[in-house]
């Protein structure tokens, strides 16, 4: 596949998630909730997730924000849903160093999340995409101290 198809194909990825997200709303039994954003640009985002025995069993957001930081949001609570809490944050790790241009982990299969690579060549725009990812890494580290 030529680039421009790919590059194109990665942007429909992230318009359907933008338009359509995934696991939009509050958790009305979630134990964490993580408020945070972008002061930059203004994205903001709450993020509510139910950890039961170390693993995340739902994971929803309310926000608001570009394109990139709401999409990420969607694509990342999919992504997360069903992971122990190690799993998770590893996950945010490959993520922040795809974001970042770094060579990352590729035998994990990231999905939609691939969609995303290209921000890294946007640096104003990391920050967006990793809004939602770094609720869920502060989240999920503070679950694990308590």
């Amino acid at each position: 596949m030529s680039f421009n198809n790919l590059d194109s194909l990665y942007r429909q990825v992230i318009m359907d998630h933008y338009k359509n997200p995934r696991n939009k709303g509050v958790l009305e039994d979630g134990n964490l909730t993580i408020n945070m954003n972008n002061p930059t640009c203004g994205d903001r985002i709450q993020l509510s997730m139910n950890v039961v025995d170390g693993i995340v069993t739902d994971a929803k957001f309310e926000g608001e924000g570009c394109s990139i930081s709401m999409s990420s949001a969607s694509m990342m609570t999919q992504a997360i849903k069903g992971k122990n809490i190690n799993d998770a944050i590893k996950l945010s790790s490959v993520f922040s160093n795809m974001m970042q241009g770094k060579e990352y982990e590729d035998d994990l299969d990231l999905g939609d999340i691939e969609a995303l690579q290209g921000v890294s060549k946007f640096p104003a725009r990391i920050k967006c995409a990793t809004l939602a990812w770094k609720a869920m890494e502060k989240g999920l580290k503070e679950e694990e101290q308590s």
